[in-house]
């Protein structure tokens, strides 16, 4: 009788299974592993961006309208000579135009930090779709609360 169980066992491929799937597991502990320092550095980008997009927010309301104002200004002095200004008590054209131009300034670094944030955001949704395909086929989540990720032999031991 254990000789036919035992060729069921062997019909059934029951054992050869549990050899592939634990090299199989073996061989994904391995290659998470190997990327794990990637993995960290996309959920440092998430926190990174959310910094970001914190102060591009608060830059936008700090700005308000002050960009179009800060071009009017600046086509305002440049229409006026030196006497119509010294009329209003503007005495030099340069240093007026350049203290205007920071708010420019400032707005156009937003704009570039938007820019990265966007490419950013479009990275990290690429690399979470992928994962999330694995995740669909068995992979274990590597984030603990608050969407925060594991320590890695956390996540090694939750592979075993």
């Amino acid at each position: 009788m254990k000789q036919v169980k035992a060729l069921e066992k062997d019909l059934t491929f029951e054992k050869p299974l549990i050899d592939i799937r634990r090299i199989l597991w073996t061989n994904i502990t391995q290659s998470i592993n190997d990327v794990w320092s990637s993995i960290q550095i996309i959920f440092e980008q998430i926190d990174l961006l959310k910094v970001a997009l914190e102060e591009i927010q608060k830059t936008e309301e700090e700005l308000g309208r002050k960009p179009e104002e800060a071009i009017r200004l600046i086509n305002f002095l440049n229409s006026k000579n030196r006497y119509q200004l010294e009329e209003l008590g503007i005495e030099d054209r340069t240093t007026t135009s350049l203290e205007i131009k920071k708010v420019l300034t400032k707005r156009s670094l937003m704009r570039n930090l938007e820019r990265r944030c966007q490419n950013m955001q479009e990275e990290i949704d690429d690399f979470m779709e992928k994962f999330g395909i694995l995740q669909s086929k068995g992979l274990p989540s590597p984030l603990v609360m608050n969407d925060k990720l594991m320590k890695h032999e956390d996540y090694v031991d939750k592979l075993a």
